[in-house]
């Protein structure tokens, strides 16, 4: 594993239907939007994020908790840690939750100043999302 500061992250914003992913560079901060995974209530199609762990090669994941405004935990909160747990176990890869809260709405923000409404679909919100994530997850590294 490259030392802290060096890693590759794969980034994850859980949801039921779609997860958002987004791969990450500590070196640069910065990450890249990935095509959202489809999931039947919460459970992706573990093939194809086997698939990315095996095309990114990823020094560890962050997983998106989505907390309440007041930071309480709620149903989805706990399913994001189960998500994050299946992933170190079936990946064998540090799984990091971090706080998710306006996420969507940094990441619609995004979208929209890039090129209106019409960039505004679920999926490219989805990973849009997840690079905030990443990003706001290693600002708070150092």
């Amino acid at each position: 594993m490259r030392e802290a500061g060096q890693r590759t992250v794969l980034a994850f914003d859980f949801g039921t239907k779609s997860i958002g992913v987004a791969v990450g560079q500590e070196i640069t901060g910065t990450a890249s939007p990935l095509s959202a995974l489809k999931a039947q209530d919460g459970i992706p199609d573990w093939q194809k994020v086997g698939q990315l762990f095996e095309d990114w090669a990823p020094d560890l994941a962050v997983v998106g908790l989505p907390l309440n405004m007041d930071g309480t935990e709620q149903e989805v909160t706990l399913r994001a840690k189960k998500f994050a747990n299946r992933l170190n176990g079936r990946f064998k890869v540090k799984v990091d939750t971090w706080d998710e809260r306006l996420s969507t709405a940094d990441a619609k923000s995004m979208l929209f100043e890039l090129g209106g409404y019409k960039k505004l679909t679920k999926e490219k919100i989805d990973s849009v999302s997840a690079c905030v994530i990443f990003t706001s997850w290693a600002e708070n590294q150092y």
